[in-house]
């Protein structure tokens, strides 16, 4: 009974210092887990996720806010004109055209009438996006031709009409006409009032391309209290780019005493179409706006300073 008693208290003795070893453990582990909640440092850590940097609101060139405008670019300066670019002659071919049509600014092609070319020539406008206009062939000075549905002198009233309202229908979208040589008729009082009753009969606007200095329909245009317009300077008379550049130069000179200027130029200038591209950006970081003359009536109805 001895020595069974004193197996028994050893057992007992041994499991109180292993009971009491893994309690100190416990005890421990509580302990530290109590510690850690409370810093509130979790007990099982991850990296940490990167934080995007935030920079002092008067650090120089740096937007504090992604919503914050951008600055604007410095202001052109004020306007000083309006350039108004006419091509004549297109309807011959389209090989001359195409150039004109890839202008990144608004220009107006006149096209001729009767031609082999002239209705594709038209669609070819006004799928590109530019001004279409009839450039009317009439009788010239010195028996040159005009070209086929020209308007002469010699013809009677109805068939003036007639003619202009055939070229008209071969091409739809029109909106202006201008003359196509003309020296003569547009020197006849009689002549031109048909030409311009026909014009404000179908809606459309005349440039008269002044191809003399005795031309009447400034005047007869007045009589009838109808508005015309003017060509202000021809750009290809020496088709040159350096002589180009200097007509330009003369047409910017008169729109900033006038308001705008009227520059017509022709489809078979070979150097022309890429001479305008080239000095675009330069005009209008000069100041000036390039447009139509349809936009100009459109923004311009009331203004006076506006065609004549």
């Amino acid at each position: 009974m001895g020595k069974k008693a004193y197996s028994q208290r050893r057992l007992i003795s041994t499991s109180a210092v292993y009971l009491s070893i893994f309690l100190v453990f416990l005890a421990l582990s509580a302990a530290v887990l109590i510690t850690g909640l409370n810093r509130g440092i979790p007990v099982v850590t991850q990296p940490e996720a990167e934080r995007p940097v935030s920079y002092p609101t008067d650090t120089p060139g740096l937007a504090t806010d992604a919503r914050e405008p951008v600055p604007a670019l410095q202001e052109r300066p004020g306007h000083r004109g309006t350039l108004v670019f006419i091509l004549d002659d297109a309807g011959h071919n389209t090989w001359q055209l195409e150039p004109f049509l890839s202008l990144p600014f608004p220009v107006s092609i006149a096209v001729l009438p009767r031609l082999s070319h002239t209705r594709t020539a038209a669609a070819m406008t006004l799928a590109a996006g530019k001004e279409l206009m009839l450039h009317q062939p009439m009788e010239a000075i010195g028996g040159l031709d005009p070209g086929p549905g020209a308007v002469y002198l010699a013809m009677e009233d109805h068939e003036i009409r007639l003619t202009i309202r055939e070229n008209l229908a071969q091409l739809p979208g029109v909106v202006g006409i201008n003359n196509h040589m003309g020296s003569k008729a547009t020197a006849d009082e009689r002549i031109m009032t048909i030409v311009l009753d026909e014009a404000r009969r179908a809606g459309v606007y005349f440039v008269d391309s002044l191809s003399i200095a005795e031309s009447v329909v400034h005047s007869m245009a007045l009589s009838m209290n109808l508005r015309t317009w003017e060509r202000t300077v021809f750009l290809d008379n020496t088709p040159d780019r350096t002589s180009i550049m200097k007509y330009v130069s003369e047409g910017t000179k008169i729109a900033e005493k006038r308001g705008y200027a009227i520059m017509i130029g022709h489809v078979w200038s070979a150097e022309l179409a890429q001479t305008l591209s080239d000095l675009y950006p330069q005009l209008v970081e000069q100041g000036f706006s390039l447009s139509t003359i349809s936009r100009i009536m459109m923004d311009g109805d009331d203004d006076e300073d506006f065609g004549n």
